[in-house]
């Protein structure tokens, strides 16, 4: 096994042991967006777990010294990525930004927080990518700002169909330390869920919108 597919398996397993990802595949979860899904992921829970959070920092930093080599500044995305871009850009010693999903409606009205400077490349960070709409608004509004995307750059993606899509049409690299399918095989592994479950779970990626009904 790669280090790299090590580092994925063992991100999976920690999301899975801090309870940051939940898989009910029987009782499906309603996102916000109204999709129905039988897997709810809420990273913040890993700021709790200094072990975990430092794994997640140290394999981010590794992948922007791997692959972004050019990166200035390091953008976390309001408010799952905001801690992690923290302890990214603090191992890298580059400047930080975070971008909010909204200008501010008061004061400056600013959408960026911190300095970002025309032309300065820049790495994203998220926490989770779901559909990826809000990741790419993000990487817009740094880009709206004069920032040049380099990547964007989250813990977990479920890597669903629209996503996927969305970042080819958009030109941006997305990078994860891991993804639904290794999370997958991590259950199984882990007697968290049966062959059953996972038949479920996989035929959900394939076609979420349906998925329940």
């Amino acid at each position: 096994m790669t280090e790299q597919k090590q580092l994925a398996a063992r991100i999976a397993d920690d999301l899975l042991a801090t309870g940051a990802v939940t898989l009910r595949p029987e009782e499906p979860f309603t996102w916000t967006s109204g999709l129905k899904a039988p897997i709810y992921c809420d990273n913040r829970i890993t700021i709790s777990y200094p072990d975990v959070r430092e794994r997640i920092a140290e394999g981010l930093a590794s992948a922007i010294r791997g692959r972004f080599p050019a990166a200035e500044v390091i953008a976390g995305a309001a408010t799952g990525g905001i801690p992690h871009a923290a302890w990214v850009s603090q191992k890298l010693k580059l400047p930080m930004v975070y971008v909010r999903s909204k200008p501010k409606d008061h004061g400056r009205q600013n959408r960026i927080e911190g300095v970002l400077k025309p032309g300065q490349k820049t790495v994203v960070i998220e926490d989770l990518v779901s559909t990826g709409t809000s990741s790419l608004k993000v990487a817009e509004a740094v880009r709206e700002a004069g920032g040049i995307v380099l990547a964007v750059l989250a813990i977990f993606t479920y890597r669903l169909p629209m996503a996927e899509e969305a970042f080819a049409a958009s030109g941006i690299p997305l990078v994860t330390l891991t993804d639904y399918e290794v999370l997958l095989e991590r259950a199984v592994a882990g007697g968290r869920i049966g062959r059953d479950q996972l038949e479920l779970l996989r035929a959900w990626r394939q076609n979420p919108e349906q998925y329940g009904r």
